[in-house]
């Protein structure tokens, strides 16, 4: 069971590391059109358009991708926790 967790935790933690990718891309435009930028929106905007239906932008400043990384830490270390109370 352990390894599963595991396994989840680590394909989350890559999957900030995209998200950060894709986020720090945004600060230069023409980066989003090359094919990279458009298979890290495929990747990436699924679940950062959850995150931008509930939290709108504040002026310029677009927040929801930090609370999505946010959410994506405290999902793997739930599962830690119920795991590890269960095992």
């Amino acid at each position: 069971m352990w390894a599963i967790i595991n396994l989840l935790a680590n394909a989350a933690q890559i999957y900030s590391i995209l998200l950060v990718i894709y986020v720090l891309m945004s600060w230069v435009p023409s980066t989003r059109e090359t094919s990279i930028g458009r298979l890290l929106a495929k990747i990436c905007e699924p679940y950062l358009d959850i995150f931008r239906k509930i939290i709108p932008p504040i002026g310029m400043i677009d927040i929801s991708p930090i609370v999505a990384l946010i959410a994506l830490n405290l999902i793997v270390r739930g599962l830690y926790t119920v795991f590890g109370m269960i095992a």
